[in-house]
């Protein structure tokens, strides 16, 4: 709207200007016509009624130079006249400028030639003083009274565009400043028409923005808006519904697929230990002897191995059931800090070196899952660096803007690249025993409390895990 009040307005303005120079100009060459008719009128009259001399191209000076006529006819007009014989040549001026043997002011050969040729034998010329004053030249013909030519009239007509220039000025002035008020105007008006249209977009831009899969989206509601923008919220809305169920669907499957794969895992690691007890119980069954002198340690090796078994199994049980409740929260202020530390002070190996930059920290956390964290990611470092000949392994916690960072650094044998994407997937695991639940319960944990958990890992080298939850 702005864009169309500016293009109209100049191109009002050149059409202003150029009409202007076309009236001017018009102007001009009607003037110089009238000018020159009344002349030539003026002239004829001479030649008819007021001279004594023979009317011909010789008695030109003799008749225009008696009783100084042709000053008289300069007057009345208000322009200087000069007249030229056939061939060009001056013969009489108005002007004291001019003399008449000064060649300088001879009709040009072309000028002679456009006479002769032309329908109306009449030639302008337009040119320009050193001064850079524009002007224009008119030459015609002088008739005698049998309309056969004696001499040809020149005559000088400055352009003086003074008055015209002003008004164009004047013009344009005005122009401006209504085309001003119409700027400020539209203006105004683009504005509330933009935020009036843009408002439903806007809204439901911001709609969208916030529409995320999994939870309760709210819906638009527009009391009035346009047909299109209608169309657009009810689309929307649609979409809103559509991804609920979707959502919901897909919550369902997901949560039945881990179901299905966890059951697989849990059954598949049970049924590890419980080939070991029947194969145990079936030898202690054709060995059994009570007369046997030895048959008390043979009990006692037999019980030993049964409990291992039953160990192995109440771990992998617990090991489950810790994943499945996770995340439970019983959230309170602690300082990770110390939480941390004392973490780690059920490791003894002496590799383990605990950094801290602040002596508090606090946070809303569970204290029994941030310990679970901390030594699940602590247990992880140590399997690591299991073969290394200088193992170590760094703890820090520090303070970033309004976060708590908790790393965790190894220089243990690192994660292969195809693992890395896998890492916190539930039942993942590169060790030969375990159910791969760990990282997966750490991640749960974490984000439970609007955290994150990521990790860098080059095969190797090591491996740092960094933790950041939000402070209180």
């Amino acid at each position: 709207m702005i864009l169309l009040v500016v293009i109209a307005s100049v191109l009002i303005a050149l059409v202003a200007v150029y009409q202007y120079r076309e009236q001017t100009k018009d102007y001009h060459e009607d003037r110089l016509e009238r000018k020159e008719n009344t002349i030539k009128t003026t002239i004829g009259i001479e030649l008819k009624k007021h001279t004594t001399f023979p009317v011909t191209e010789e008695n030109l000076y003799n008749i225009f130079k008696y009783k100084d006529r042709i000053y008289d006819i300069s007057d009345i007009n208000q322009l200087d006249i000069l007249i030229f014989d056939l061939k060009g040549k001056l013969q009489i001026s108005s002007s004291s400028s001019f003399a008449k043997d000064d060649t300088n002011y001879d009709i040009s050969q072309r000028v002679l030639n456009g006479l002769a040729e032309s329908s109306d034998h009449r030639v302008v010329v337009e040119d320009q003083t050193p001064s850079g004053i524009k002007y224009k030249s008119a030459y015609t013909y002088i008739y005698d009274s049998k309309f056969k030519p004696i001499g040809i009239l020149h005559i000088h007509y400055g352009k003086d565009n003074t008055f015209q220039n002003k008004e164009l000025k004047e013009f344009l002035g005005r122009l401006s400043y209504v085309y001003f008020f119409m700027l400020l105007i539209a203006i105004a008006i683009a504005y509330f028409v933009s935020k009036y249209i843009s408002q439903s977009i806007e809204m439901v831009s911001d709609k969208m923005a916030m529409t995320v899969l999994g939870k309760s989206n709210e819906k638009i509601i527009i009391d009035s808006a346009s047909l299109e923008i209608y169309n657009l919220v009810n689309a929307y809305n649609k979409m809103v519904d559509e991804l609920e169920n979707s959502a919901a669907k897909l919550a369902k499957s997901q949560r039945e697929q881990a179901w299905r794969e966890m059951a697989k895992q849990v059954a598949h690691e049970i049924k590890n230990p419980l080939t070991p007890m029947r194969l145990t119980v079936q030898s202690f069954e054709q060995r059994f002897d009570a007369n046997d002198p030895n048959i008390k340690s043979k009990i006692n090796e037999f019980s030993k191995s049964l409990i291992q078994q039953i160990d192995t199994m109440s771990s992998i049980a617990s090991a489950f059931s810790n994943f499945a409740e996770m995340p439970k929260q019983n959230s309170e202020n602690l300082n990770v800090v110390e939480v941390v530390k004392l973490a780690l002070d059920i490791f003894n190996e002496d590799y383990i070196h605990y950094f801290n930059e602040e002596k508090e920290l606090i946070a809303k956390l569970d204290k029994t899952q941030l310990i679970r964290v901390i030594t699940n990611l602590t247990k992880n470092a140590i399997q690591s660096i299991e073969d290394k000949e200088n193992p170590k392994i760094e703890v820090r916690v520090a303070q970033d803007n309004n976060q708590i960072v908790i790393t965790i650094a190894d220089n243990g044998v690192g994660i292969e690249e195809e693992f890395k994407d896998k890492i916190f997937e539930p039942k993942f695991t590169t060790k030969s025993s375990g159910m791969g639940l760990g990282l997966a319960m750490v991640k749960n944990i974490v984000e439970a409390y609007d955290g994150n958990i990521t990790f860098v890992s080059e095969l190797g080298v090591g491996s740092v895990f960094t933790i950041t939850i939000p402070k209180k």
